[in-house]
């Protein structure tokens, strides 16, 4: 795929962001499965899934689709045709394409309105890199982003669920995102305890594949295993077979396409390591948290947000390991963007900011 061709698309666009006079502040939660926008004074106005198309033709790669529909085609795409995800663990796995993607999620959240000198804060994974940081600002910043800073993910999150970050209280965030897990103990607009572990949405997904391809002889698309993780997922072991549901896929043995049944209590097995590892980071983040933090835990609980808080069962088995009380935030999907807005539009968040 020719670096140029790709730089070409919306080339113009992007000139005209720098003629002009008026700049939009944004927040952008850039995420292994789905990226959102906010914008300041209106909200999360753009929430897509992290996939874009590119097409080749006569050796020459151009954007067919990005967001939802370019997820349609995973799976799917015709020779000259590939759907991909740009991002891997949340963090950017290729920095063109990303770059593609980045521009165009802000152009669809701006609308008809030009990007000026605008600020962008970016959410980034407490265990990121100086190397995959820098990736991240140099996306942005050649999406035309003429200030960038970031913010640590669990941080996000925590001001996105309405956590009491900036006071001397401290409190615990479990960020279950589709690459990884943040898991944070805050107070006053510090992280006093971070860990991350590359376990995430994605992780569950690959699980389950894995496990009906071994115990059914079923090859299942991506797609297929995260609906079979939303449907009938479940992080507690239920009793007897739960809920069964019919999956679809390609017979390893004849090649024919088939359809099995499969149970919650299968799935809940096919997930039981990756549960296993995000309960194993709470705990090692309890361990390591100072005394006087670790009292206010057990007035304040542990907050859950990110995707995987909606797996079923996700906040017993983390309450019945830690003996804490645990909540779901409220939009746990649009957490770190939401808290990554309030960062940007509210001064008594600034501590909370570091340039890119």
């Amino acid at each position: 795929m020719s670096t140029a061709s790709l730089s070409d698309d919306l080339e113009g666009m992007k000139f005209s962001r720098f003629f002009s006079f008026s700049g939009h502040d944004l927040a952008i939660d850039l995420g292994t499965v789905n990226t959102l926008v906010h914008v300041a004074g209106k909200g999360v106005v753009l929430n897509e899934p992290s996939v874009i198309a590119i097409e080749t033709i006569a050796g020459v790669g151009h954007i067919k689709a990005v967001g939802n529909e370019a997820k349609l085609m995973l799976g799917k795409t015709p020779e000259g045709v590939r759907a991909l995800r740009p991002l891997r663990d949340g963090v950017i796995a290729d920095i063109e394409i990303a770059e593609q993607m980045i521009k165009h999620f802000i152009d669809k959240a701006l609308g008809s309105a030009r990007m000026g000198r605008n600020r962008v804060v970016v959410a980034v994974p407490s265990g990121a890199t100086m190397v995959e940081r820098r990736a991240i600002r140099d996306a942005t910043s050649r999406a035309g982003a003429a200030d960038v800073q970031l913010i640590e993910e669990p941080m996000a999150a925590a001001i996105g669920a309405g956590l009491p970050v900036v006071d001397p209280i401290g409190a615990m965030v479990v960020d279950i995102g589709g690459g990884t897990t943040e898991v944070a103990v805050l107070s006053l607009s510090g992280i006093a305890y971070s860990g991350s572990v590359r376990v995430g949405g994605d992780k569950m997904d690959e699980a389950i594949s894995s496990y009906v391809r071994r115990h059914h002889n079923l090859m299942i698309g991506e797609i297929t295993a995260e609906r079979v993780k939303q449907q009938i997922g479940n992080a507690m072991t239920p009793d007897g077979a739960g809920i069964a549901l019919g999956v679809r896929g390609r017979d390893l043995v004849n090649g024919r396409p088939v359809e099995i049944e499969i149970s919650e209590a299968q799935i809940a097995e096919a997930l039981r390591e990756s549960i296993n590892q995000i309960v194993g980071s709470v705990m090692t983040a309890l361990e390591e948290t100072p005394p006087e933090l670790s009292a206010d835990i057990i007035d304040e609980g542990i907050t859950l947000t990110g995707g995987g808080a909606l797996l079923r069962g996700m906040d017993e088995a983390i309450a019945v390991a830690t003996g804490l009380p645990v909540k779901i935030a409220e939009n746990p999907l649009m957490c770190v963007a939401m808290g990554a807005g309030r960062a940007l539009e509210d001064s008594i968040y600034d501590g909370v900011l570091a340039p890119a």
